[in-house]
């Protein structure tokens, strides 16, 4: 069985090398959007502090996330107007789950 080479370029640099069937199959990154509020961990929503409509500044409390027996407050990144809140309090999200849209 022959190796398949492919090429990879670094920082201007061309290598090339094998990848594996899982690297070869991975989802490729995108960048974050800035509007959009997410869960980087799986949790309870135990308050939510705005409503859509309302108006936040860099750093207000949009909402309290339960996780690990910590509560963690979900802050505005910067000053912004609430589009959608997509969640509920007592209601349980996984990892990734869209919390609130700003706009």
């Amino acid at each position: 069985m022959s190796k398949k080479y492919e090429k990879l370029q670094i920082d201007g640099t061309d290598y090339k090398t094998t990848f594996t069937e899982k690297w070869a199959n991975r989802k490729p990154w995108v960048a974050p959007n800035p509007n959009m509020i997410d869960a980087h961990i799986p949790g309870t929503i135990t308050k939510i502090f705005v409503s859509e409509g309302d108006e936040v500044k860099e750093g207000n409390v949009v909402l309290r996330l339960q996780a690990m027996k910590m509560d963690n407050e979900i802050l505005a990144p910067f000053d912004a107007k609430i589009k959608k809140v997509n969640v509920k309090e007592g209601e349980k999200i996984a990892k990734n789950t869209v919390m609130v849209e700003l706009e």
